[in-house]
């Protein structure tokens, strides 16, 4: 097999017999035996399980046909989702040698729908704070240009789709760590609702905006991983109580008749994105025009407003987690993390209070600008990914996030290819919709994929 397929593609062929669950994971073990010494997406690999699992699927499929679009498909998890048997170490010394005693809710969800696991994928430690040269593995490197980076922290679930090397992967998202990775890698990734997929057997970074979900190929990839993955689980507070929502039958609806309001502040005034990037979205509000979606201009509270809150709820929130561990071996940590964390312990009651008080406030003003639009576009990163030795890890504390401002509302919020800019790496675009209207994101994520064409993979 030369090309790998998308999800769907891969499901119609397994469903219809044309391909074997074999021969795919075949084809994903020799993408990872190529680029893996170079991408280093991968922490842990656990080949031979997958190769296994594989022929038991396809077993199961010529018996009683396939489970679902997920039966037989190459997956792999973000090394702060448990998966039993393997490490979980979240990239630190601090976990080193912890085994999975279970599987995280999403690990479960997607291995009861057919998908097989081939492992454990590079994050930021902890999943904050790099690249990181310091710590056990080395950081995921993008297969665009492996001199440069891939944003963060889903960082080797970006690297491991892109190259092939898996259809799909589990990552979180506390301020952009899903997005992040598929703007810079040329990928599709949603930020669902928060409360819609479980975080039990996650590693927590900010348990008040932390989120789970996929990143894949094509938005309808992220429909068919994030449906499987979708629902209540007790075990985690956060988990809403209410029905999964369908999220692939009117994948195809398309979007005429939405409302589209493109967020302009957000990449014009409040940062500058590069011209590629601009003209990604440009693009992008003609095509949804074009395929009958009303535009109109949307103005929300600059992007510094949300900032704010954002970054001292995500310190407090991280000390609160990783107090104990620095106070009992601080060295441990990695160098850019640690002073990350440290900063955390300056903040107080009252910041935490005031800041949610603020956040409070933010979700109301989008929630009745909301009121007028079906979703917001906007971008998802400043430009193309920069060099691997040259991002400066601070940055995050200066310049305010595109992402952020949707893991404090809560609603969905999808990273889109907008094609490629000067450098020859990915610009993207970001869709954000309602809470509870990830299946509209979604839709529209399609459409606009459905009309600017195919594009092709890293390498190819």
């Amino acid at each position: 097999m030369s090309a790998i397929p998308t999800i769907a593609e891969a499901a119609r062929a397994i469903a219809a017999r044309s391909l074997s669950p074999v021969e795919l994971m075949r084809a994903c073990i020799g993408r990872i035996e190529r680029s893996e010494p170079t991408l280093h997406a991968f922490v842990a690999l656990d080949l031979e399980r997958a190769i296994a699992a594989a022929r038991a699927a396809e077993a199961r499929i010529l018996r009683d046909g396939a489970r679902g679009p997920l039966d037989g498909i190459p997956v792999a998890h973000k090394d702060i989702v448990d998966v039993a048997g393997l490490p979980t170490t979240a990239c630190s010394r601090i976990l080193a040698g912890t085994i999975a005693a279970r599987d995280a809710a999403v690990v479960r969800r997607w291995a009861e729908a057919g998908a097989i696991s081939l492992g454990k994928l590079t994050t930021h430690e902890f999943a904050w704070g790099g690249p990181s040269f310091d710590l056990p593995t080395p950081p995921a490197r993008n297969p665009w240009n492996p001199e440069h980076f891939t944003a963060g922290s889903s960082s080797g679930t970006g690297a491991a789709v892109a190259s092939g090397m898996i259809l799909g992967g589990t990552g979180s998202d506390t301020g952009g760590s899903i997005r992040g990775p598929a703007a810079l890698c040329g990928l599709a990734g949603i930020k669902p609702t928060y409360g819609l997929v479980p975080r039990t057997g996650v590693i927590p970074l900010a348990w008040s905006m932390d989120h789970v979900g996929p990143l894949a190929w094509t938005a309808e990839d992220c429909a068919l991983l994030l449906q499987a993955a979708a629902g209540h689980d007790p075990e985690d507070p956060g988990s809403a109580a209410r029905p999964a929502p369908d999220l692939v039958s009117g994948l195809g609806d398309g979007v005429k008749g939405l409302r589209v309001g493109v967020v302009r502040h957000f990449h014009e005034a409040d940062v500058q994105v590069s011209p590629a990037t601009r003209q990604g979205i440009d693009a992008a509000a003609r095509i949804f025009a074009d395929l009958g979606a009303e535009l109109r201009d949307v103005t929300l509270p600059p992007l510094g407003e949300f900032w704010a809150p954002g970054m001292t709820l995500l310190l407090g929130e991280a000390f609160a987690v990783h107090g104990p561990w620095l106070r009992a071996q601080r060295a441990a940590y990695g160098e850019i993390l640690r002073e990350r964390l440290l900063l955390g312990a300056l903040i107080t009651g009252e910041h935490i209070i005031a800041a949610q008080r603020l956040r409070r406030r933010l979700a109301g003003e989008v929630a009745a600008a909301m009121r007028e639009v079906d979703l917001l576009l906007t971008a998802a990163a400043m430009g193309e990914a920069p060099r691997i030795d040259a991002v400066d890890p601070w940055i995050g504390f200066r310049t305010p996030s595109l992402t952020l401002p949707f893991n404090l509302t809560g609603q969905p919020a999808m990273t889109v290819c907008a094609g490629l800019g000067e450098g020859g790496l990915p610009v993207a675009i970001q869709l954000a919709g309602r809470p509870w209207e990830d299946a509209t994101v979604l839709r529209a994520a399609h459409a606009y994929e459905q009309a600017r064409g195919p594009l092709r993979r890293p390498g190819a």
